[in-house]
């Protein structure tokens, strides 16, 4: 079964790193000359994708008409407005149930990687479970304290928080998901809120949580001054 849809979380504000890029939106901030989010549409591209959802906060309509040029001709935009987008990312990608087609791809808007991993993400995943592209080059993460730490068993997600004592892996934010993502995140609100983690943590508890390496391949959150720069130099290599 092919994957046609996937799913770009892009509602926060981007706090973190304001000052070093002024008010440019964070998905548009120039990473070798292109905006960061064109990376990932291109990735997508490459694996079949025909509809990119976005899930879009403040000034969410001029986000989405500066995305929609980067997009190849035969893939359709569709933004989704996320009036909560104070709160966590679960309650963002909730915005998308009964829009989305499943399984789906889900990636930050944040986020840089090479397009190789979701090749790796098509080629294993279980499509009626949660998977989750996991970096296991632990000395290779740029800010390890910032990552979030993922503990794996025999390919299936055991653990998973910012503050996990023992992991060995680190959640790169791409996954590929299936329908009942939506369920185990509706269990997981509190006072109608819930991280991405809460949910993942729900279904690896029942069994359905798969972690998938990416092997050598690369990727970069993109959310400090000090990020923005490895990923600089990063994307000017890959491209080289």
């Amino acid at each position: 079964m092919s994957i046609t849809d996937a799913v770009i979380l892009m509602a926060g504000t981007g706090s973190r790193l304001r000052g070093s890029v002024e008010t440019i939106a964070k998905p548009l901030i120039p990473i070798a000359g292109r905006p960061l989010i064109s990376y990932a549409i291109d990735s997508f591209d490459k694996v079949g994708v025909k509809t990119l959802y976005v899930v879009v906060g403040p000034n969410g309509d001029e986000l989405a008409a500066a995305i929609e040029p980067l997009l190849p001709s035969e893939m359709r935009l569709r933004p989704i407005s996320n009036p909560n987008w104070r709160k966590q990312n679960g309650v963002s990608l909730l915005t998308v149930a009964g829009k989305v087609s499943a399984p789906f791809f889900l990636a930050m808007g944040d986020h840089l990687f090479e397009s190789s991993i979701l090749d790796r993400l098509v080629a294993q995943a279980d499509l009626s479970r949660l998977n989750l592209a996991v970096d296991q080059k632990i000395d290779s993460i740029f800010d390890l304290d910032d990552a979030m730490k993922v503990q794996t068993k025999n390919d299936h997600v055991i653990a998973i928080g910012k503050n996990l004592p023992n992991y060995n892996a680190i959640d790169t934010g791409i996954f590929v998901c299936p329908e009942i993502m939506f369920d185990y995140l509706r269990r997981a609100l509190k006072e109608n809120d819930c991280s991405l983690s809460d949910g993942v943590r729900l279904m690896a508890a029942d069994g359905n949580a798969l972690a998938i390496d990416t092997g050598k391949d690369w990727w970069q959150d993109v959310d400090t001054p000090a990020m923005l720069a490895r990923a600089q130099q990063e994307a000017e290599r890959l491209i080289s």
